[in-house]
């Protein structure tokens, strides 16, 4: 009796130091990587109503032409705003995996109830991710069994909720355009993590192999620095390489997702359509959709199509799709896509009717 009474001590001494250590890291990165940075970028909003130039276009209406320098030059540009958070959300992937108990996770994330959406998405919001940083802490979670909606909804709530690009949309664009991006962007949030869990969760009942593979997994004696080294390895080379291609690629084509056209008329129906659709694919840094924004504005953009890339340019990407494309339901993930398609076209057609 005393044999086990010392051995549910030891293990409950192991997991608390282990969950203190993920706290540690969670909290000192999101403050260094997210919270810090933006507390102060929220002053320079509120200041000079800008907080920097768009990453499509720079301070000009036009892309640069399709090719290798444009890709090059894109790409630069958005890992040189990204990658401390890239980093983050690889290191945190991994450490979920390691340093917190699956059943504390299961509990919360793990079924398809309502609550386990509304969990995951208020679990987002101080995170604060684009959908590619984010990303590895998404396929983390997902190795964890976390429901496909709730995983989901975690995903789309960290760069669609987050406070800190509202505040800089309230004070750059207008705090009509911060109402939209909070109604929408809940209304996108809360339907795809909802709807996906119902009617899209794709984890079936494990065979015998796959439950003997897990119980080994989770009575794993290796030390947690060489399993966390073990899963933050396979993160990153079965996440980060296509991350890289794809936002080259995107970078390139940039000038054809956004074309050099007149936007003195560009209020229409069909804008709103075109700008909706490259939002959806198109990849951006946290917050860069609001320069961007802005300067498409200042040559002329409407409130409408405005709109549908308010929603749309924050959500998913080509890059962030491929990421997470191994560890969700295909079926799941095109709903996803076509549901911020959706969200931002309905957004732009409410900027229409104002």
């Amino acid at each position: 009796m005393s044999e086990l009474a010392n051995s549910l001590r030891q293990d409950k001494r192991r997991w608390v130091w282990r969950i203190s250590l993920f706290m540690l890291i969670l909290l000192f990165g999101e403050w260094y990587v997210k919270w810090n940075p933006y507390y102060h970028k929220a002053f320079l909003a509120a200041a000079k109503h800008s907080i920097g130039s768009s990453i499509v276009s720079g301070k000009g209406d036009i892309a640069p032409a399709v090719g290798f320098t444009a890709a090059w030059h894109y790409a630069v540009a958005y890992f040189g705003a990204v990658w401390q958070a890239v980093i983050l959300g690889v290191v945190v992937g991994a450490a979920v995996q390691v340093l917190i108990p699956k059943h504390w996770i299961l509990k919360l994330l793990g079924h398809r109830k309502p609550t386990s959406v509304l969990a995951a998405s208020a679990l987002a919001v101080p995170g604060m991710m684009c959908t590619c940083c984010s990303a590895p802490i998404v396929v983390g979670l997902r190795k964890q069994d976390v429901a496909t909606g709730s995983a989901l909804a975690f995903w789309l709530a960290n760069p669609v909720l987050n406070p800190a690009t509202i505040i800089f949309a309230g004070f750059v664009l207008g705090w009509n355009f911060a109402l939209i991006r909070i109604l929408f962007g809940l209304l996108l949030v809360f339907s795809v993590g909802f709807i996906v869990n119902q009617f899209f969760e794709d984890r079936e009942t494990p065979s015998g192999a796959k439950r003997a593979v897990e119980k080994a997994l989770e009575h794993d004696q290796r030390p947690v620095w060489l399993r966390f080294i073990t899963q933050l390895g396979r993160i990153s080379l079965t996440v980060l390489p296509v991350y890289v291609l794809l936002v080259l690629l995107v970078g390139a084509l940039r000038s054809w997702l956004f074309p050099a056209i007149d936007f003195t008329h560009a209020d229409g129906v069909m804008w709103i359509l075109g700008l909706a659709l490259a939002g959806t694919f198109f990849v951006i840094p946290t917050a860069g959709e609001v320069p961007i924004i802005q300067t498409m504005m200042h040559y002329g953009l409407g409130i409408g199509p405005a709109w549908a890339l308010l929603l749309t340019l924050p959500a998913v990407s080509a890059p962030s799709m491929a990421m997470v494309w191994r560890h969700f339901s295909k079926k799941a993930l095109v709903f996803t896509g076509i549901a911020t398609f959706i969200t931002g076209i309905l957004a732009g057609f409410v900027g229409l009717l104002l």
